[in-house]
């Protein structure tokens, strides 16, 4: 086959559908959406964690988009949605931190819980395990995904315009002999 005789619609874009990826997505992706939600809300008390939770979370979503398309899935899952699981995630970790450094304890001091409100020392770290840690890892993981497929995407078409682009380019400084 020639170059010629290349369908510019299919060079254009890299994502082909396929039957037998998207319905097998369809059944792992519950699967493995369950599976980091049972190791995020078992953190605290089993081996593994929210990290690792927030990490299969973040992994599925990848899953989908490779198997439905970057762009729909990216649709679906608007870029606010992303900043709030990272965002809201840092602020519960921070909030939950320094409260005790408002009545003069240290950061993250979780017996403080106990001592001053009756809440038990678990729940203290149960609330950063769920609430910050797996949504923190979960949205920088979509969030890094989303930023480099979006930047593949702008260089190629930069590439794809200009053939002799250089990169590294540097204008050549004017010289003054008037000093």
């Amino acid at each position: 086959m020639s170059s010629d005789d290349r369908d510019p619609i299919r060079e254009e874009h890299a994502y082909v559908e396929s039957p037998v990826i998207m319905s097998t997505v369809r059944i792992i992706a519950v699967f493995s959406l369950t599976y980091g939600l049972f190791l995020m809300f078992h953190g605290a008390d089993t081996p593994g964690g929210s990290f690792q939770g927030g990490a299969i979370i973040g992994a599925s979503i990848l899953m989908i988009a490779f198997a439905f398309g970057i762009e729909p899935t990216r649709d679906w899952l608007h870029n606010r949605t992303i900043v709030v699981l990272a965002g809201g995630g840092t602020a519960v970790f921070a909030l939950i931190g320094l409260i005790p450094m408002l009545y003069g304890g240290s950061f993250l001091e979780h017996p403080f819980f106990e001592a001053e409100f009756g809440i038990n020392t678990k729940w203290g770290l149960e609330a950063i395990e769920i609430g910050g840690v797996a949504p923190i890892v979960a949205g920088v993981v979509i969030g890094l995904f989303f930023a480099i497929a979006a930047g593949s995407r702008a260089s190629e078409d930069r590439w794809s315009h200009d053939d002799s682009w250089v990169a590294f380019e540097s204008p050549e400084e004017e010289v003054n002999d008037d000093d």
